[in-house]
């Protein structure tokens, strides 16, 4: 037996917010179904990172004798949950290589004639393990690309503000660009603005959870301690929700930071530039 500290999460406290999420070192927390859900204890080292960034004081340590981890017991945890966790939990332990525990999930799901999830195949688009799918690289150099082509700026992933994680050291200290989806197929010379910069790009209109967004936003200003905020949107009017969304940020922030506003033409011309 050993003394293993793990976090627990009240379901009937927790909002959903998901600022535990980018707060947990490991991924192991996940947004499911509206609530925050350890998807595996597997990388839980219960120090309670994800504690502090709780509002409801929904997540506790709790602390106990136990085996070594045991998936069949984990698994028993994880099928009350419901298959959106049983989901994530198997596509955790993919992603970390944890071939034997999963090989044991799967094991557990057939003795218990539990229908196994369909889960992502090398190369989808990563999900359920932000702070270990992060990449930051050098800019390409040109003559590594083929004669005539445009290095990308891009220095790097992931870019959707869901999926970015504050806490990513490409943040750290850096100037900040956040883009309407749209900008980047309507402005011809997108990547200039996106020189030197970090990226985050999100939809004001279709995404949802933007509380989250707010909350990563300022997470980006207090703790990333980022240096300028750019914020580019289209024209139309529901792209403003992005600026507001901003603007949210910021006022919560304990820092403050220089925000400025750019608006794309649906032509692909800049219509307004200016700081906030």
């Amino acid at each position: 037996m050993v003394l293993r500290e793990i976090i627990t999460i009240d379901e009937d406290l927790c909002t959903g917010c998901g600022d535990c999420v980018p707060a947990c070192p490991e991924g192991a927390i996940q947004i499911i179904d509206g609530k925050a859900r350890l998807v595996s204890d597997l990388l839980c080292d219960g120090l309670g990172a994800c504690i502090g960034h709780c509002p409801e004081d929904a997540i506790t340590v709790e602390k106990r004798e136990a085996e070594p981890y045991d998936e069949k017991k984990v698994m028993e945890s994880i099928v009350k949950q419901g298959e959106n966790t049983i989901r994530a939990h198997l596509q955790h332990l993919k992603d970390h290589n944890q071939q034997e525990f999963f090989d044991q999930a799967i094991l557990f799901l057939k003795d218990n004639e539990i229908d196994i999830p369909d889960l992502k195949e090398p190369g989808d688009v990563p999900c359920g393990c932000p702070g270990s799918q992060i990449m930051d690289f050098e800019d390409t150099k040109e003559k590594q690309l083929p004669k005539g082509s445009m290095p990308s700026q891009l220095r790097q992933w992931p870019v959707q503000l869901h999926l970015v994680p504050p806490r990513a050291p490409y943040f750290s200290g850096q100037d900040v660009l956040l883009a309407a989806d749209c900008v980047a197929y309507s402005l011809g010379d997108f990547h200039k603005h996106l020189k030197s910069k970090s990226l985050a790009i999100a939809c004001p209109k279709l995404d949802s959870n933007q509380e989250v967004y707010v909350n990563k936003l300022r997470a980006l200003i207090d703790n990333a301690k980022i240096n300028t905020l750019t914020v580019m949107i289209m024209q139309v009017p529901c792209c403003s929700g992005l600026l507001t969304l901003a603007k949210k940020a910021a006022e919560n922030a304990e820092r403050k930071i220089p925000i400025k506003k750019i608006v794309v033409g649906i032509k692909g011309n800049i219509i307004n530039e200016s700081w906030m």
